[in-house]
């Protein structure tokens, strides 16, 4: 694996200060502005998901609660592996907490926030070889509108590039229940995605892209 250029890593740590900066959608943000993400020039894995929860916002650390434990458990990445930046990027499409709906669950991602903080971000990571789409909302931003359920189930048409998963959730537990072969076949084809693409010897580079990982 290539190291990432000097000029790209100072490029990445000037971007992402000015986006940890950012406070364009304060009058909107009920906790106030503060951009909770994950950088590394050398990240091999991204994970692009919805936007940060209560838990992450008051640590300024992404998935910091009980989503993120079983996105780990479904990754099988101990907490130090997914929080290790030179491994792991974490990059949602609203950087800070939204909110909540007036009758329950999380507010959508703050409009405009991934069309400008990612273009600036995500081309800097020049290393990513996966990148994980969680939730609808990353979904339908990268991929255009589509059925989150559909597309986690045909996961397979998306690699190498990408990996289409639900938000995890506790409301994801009694979709599992329904859903056996998530666990049964999804769990295990992720974990061998995740650890090809964190193998510093996998890569284009070194032909290794057989397996479709």
């Amino acid at each position: 694996m290539r190291p990432a250029a000097p000029d790209t890593i100072r490029a990445l740590e000037r971007a992402g200060a000015e986006a940890r900066a950012c406070t364009r959608c304060a009058a909107t943000l009920p906790l106030g502005p503060r951009p909770v993400f994950q950088l590394g020039a050398g990240a091999r894995l991204l994970i692009t998901s919805q936007a940060p929860g209560t838990h992450a916002h008051a640590t300024a650390t992404p998935f910091n609660d009980a989503s993120g434990e079983r996105l780990r458990g479904w990754l099988g990445l101990t907490r130090a592996q997914f929080y290790d930046p030179a491994r792991v990027a974490i990059v949602p499409i609203g950087l800070c907490y939204p909110g909540r709906l007036p009758r329950g669950g999380d507010a959508p991602p703050a409009p405009g926030c991934a069309a400008l903080w990612h273009p600036r971000l995500l081309p800097l990571l020049t290393e990513v070889r996966l990148t994980l789409l969680v939730g609808g909302y990353a979904q339908d931003f990268v991929l255009g509108k589509g059925r989150m359920a559909e597309r986690v189930r045909d996961y397979a048409a998306f690699l190498p590039r990408h990996f289409p998963l639900p938000h995890p959730s506790w409301r994801t537990t009694a979709w599992e229940r329904r859903n056996p072969w998530f666990a049964a076949e999804l769990v295990p084809a992720l974990r061998h995605a995740v650890a090809a693409a964190l193998d510093p010897g996998c890569g284009p580079e070194a032909g290794c892209w057989r397996c479709g990982a």
